[in-house]
């Protein structure tokens, strides 16, 4: 051990933590660790930014404020202890870092509430853990007289915008009185000991209430860090903001949408006519529920509490991918919900479940109601989680749903199948989007081992079965992979021709690195875009891949080995098999 470090007892992010009678081996070990106040500290360094000022309620050691100054580079931090006894370590601390300028420490009990007495009791435990403003008649303690500061005059000249608190069971009256309007972020050490599991309940409604949404990354049962979210104001991102947040909302009004197109007045409002931005579902860069009028009266009065499932499609594709990107919330909810709320796509549709889409929540282990509001209705309480799946960025997933999906989806189904795969459209009749020449595709592929599966043919438990056994998967792009991504793994080699140039393929492929952990061999093989004369709907294009350069790729990637060169496509073959409802786009998609 060199002087210098003899210094110093500990180092903990770049921070050194001086030697002083509250630090035994075992909290040396941690903070050495970086498991000391872990939680607090990686809640703080998710959200404090450059230019931040901080205000910290608890600084304990003084380690999660010193560690906050020196690696999120915040304009200031104003740190409250209201141990006596902390107070000259943590100023050597400050000094040992070069802190003083940064970080502000006073020797007070901050107060929100209006009636504020000048001191506060605050009971000494010779374990700095056990030291709280809360009496604790089991332990023995040593009374001391703590001033006291006013959070409102703070709260004007300080002009926080991140609080960190950690009061040991102080923060439920803290937070019953405070102002939290200026503040855009707070990390907060629950105490259910002190105050029960209604108290901390109290503590997050409250947080809710005002507008703050848990990060579910750094947030943990008993330390939550959360955020101001722009609320809908933008497209959902898996790495933050709105899309990882979770509110109810009391007296919810519902409002199905009243006309065919994609874009229409529809979504949820709060009961005094606010819109909730972050129910909407947002497709790609695009809000699809627009705000709208408060109805004269509700069709209808839903009791009880309910998630809010967004949009519930009819069409597989979209079924899977925006219908499912709220229900990560089952598993972050103390107590189940009623049941499941959505609204059909467009004013006409089948509400009635179909086959698949029941067994898409049987294989989530779901077995709530799920109920579709046609009209509008109230609902008494509606659980609002942000979007973490869809079309767009959020096609990776934020970790909480990724989190879901790996965790439920088919997680009793075993792997049943060949080792290898080719997932076809060929069977999936007109009007669907084909590759051209998939039949000769799959006849190579098959001479090569590979199972031809038809996943429209089978039941979703054997396409989870299939998707799971299967080492290397080839694919026409389509709808399925997005369900096989959902149990794909990082040691699968994943192929994937496209049969368009396309958002939907971006989409795909995003799905599928952020759900596997592996991007998956896209095979650039497309001479020509075949388009219906009759549209310009990209999904109905019919791609012609070259087949002899297909075959080169497959066997560069390893998906097949050499063998018998494949017979090309010819124009005269082509032209029959389309028709005269086809016209070529002069559309490629090749290596280079």
């Amino acid at each position: 051990m060199t002087a210098d470090q003899m210094e110093y007892a500990a180092l903990c992010k770049g921070v050194r933590v001086p030697h002083s009678p509250f630090l035994t081996e075992t909290r040396i070990a941690r903070i050495r660790e970086e498991r000391y106040e872990g939680d607090e500290i990686a809640g703080a360094l998710t959200v404090v930014r450059r230019g931040d000022r901080v205000l910290e309620l608890g600084a304990g050691l003084g380690i999660v404020g010193a560690v906050t100054a020196r690696n999120a580079a915040p304009e200031a931090v104003l740190s409250f202890e209201a141990n006596p006894e902390l107070i000259p370590h943590i100023r050597e601390l400050h000094r040992m870092n070069g802190l003083e300028d940064t970080v502000e420490l006073r020797n007070q009990v901050l107060v929100s509430a209006m009636e504020r007495p000048d001191t506060v009791t605050f009971h000494l435990h010779n374990s700095f853990l056990g030291s709280s403003l809360a009496e604790n008649t089991s332990r023995k303690t040593r009374p001391v007289d703590v001033p006291t500061a006013e959070y409102r005059a703070v709260l004007e000249d300080f002009r926080p915008t991140v609080l960190i608190m950690d009061i040991e069971g102080g923060e439920l009256d803290f937070l019953k009185h405070a102002d939290l309007s200026g503040i855009r972020a707070v990390v907060v050490e629950f105490h259910p000991k002190v105050y029960g599991k209604e108290g901390m309940q109290a503590c997050k409604r409250i947080l809710r209430n005002a507008g703050f949404e848990k990060l579910d990354g750094p947030s943990t049962r008993l330390v939550w860090t959360c955020a101001r979210a722009d609320r809908g104001a933008s497209p959902p991102d898996p790495l933050g903001g709105w899309s990882h947040g979770l509110r109810t909302i009391t007296g919810a009004i519902v409002q199905a949408p009243r006309r065919r197109e994609k874009y229409t007045p529809s979504g949820v409002m709060e009961q005094d006519g606010t819109d909730v931005p972050d129910a909407a579902v947002w497709h790609g860069k695009r809000r699809t529920h627009e705000p709208f009028a408060a109805p004269a009266s509700v069709a209808e009065e839903i009791p009880g509490t309910w998630l809010w499932g967004g949009t519930l499609w009819s069409y597989f594709a979209h079924f899977i991918v925006e219908s499912s990107g709220r229900l990560w919330a089952l598993d972050h909810l103390e107590t189940p919900p009623d049941g499941i709320l959505f609204i059909p796509r467009r004013d006409s549709q089948d509400t009635d479940l179909s086959q698949f889409q029941i067994a898409f929540f049987q294989a989530l282990g779901i077995d709530l109601p799920i109920r579709v509001v046609t009209d509008s209705a109230r609902v008494e309480n509606l659980v609002v989680p942000g979007q973490g799946f869809g079309l767009g960025e959020i096609s990776a997933g934020t970790p909480a749903f990724r989190d879901f999906i790996h965790n439920r989806f088919g997680s009793d189904v075993e792997p049943e199948g060949s080792d290898k795969l080719y997932i076809s459209r060929s069977r999936l009749g007109p009007n669907r989007g084909k590759l051209l020449g998939e039949e000769q595709i799959e006849e190579a592929l098959a001479s090569q081992g590979y199972e031809i599966f038809h996943p429209q043919l089978h039941d979703m438990r054997t396409q989870i079965s299939r998707y799971k056994a299967a080492r290397k998967v080839v694919a026409a792009e389509g709808s399925a992979l997005h369900l096989f991504a959902f149990v794909g793994r990082a040691d699968q080699k994943v192929a994937l021709i496209p049969r368009r140039r396309s958002g939907a393929t971006t989409h795909i492929i995003t799905h599928l690195e952020g759900f596997t952990g592996a991007a998956p061999t896209v095979l650039k093989v497309l001479r020509d875009v075949w388009q219906p004369v009759s549209t310009k709907r990209k999904r109905l294009a019919v791609g012609e891949p070259d087949l002899q350069l297909l075959q080169a790729e497959l066997a560069r990637a390893g998906f097949i080995d050499e063998g018998p060169a494949w017979p090309p496509l010819e124009p005269d073959a082509i032209r029959a098999f389309l028709g005269d409802g086809f016209e070529a786009t002069g559309e490629t998609l090749l290596p280079g």
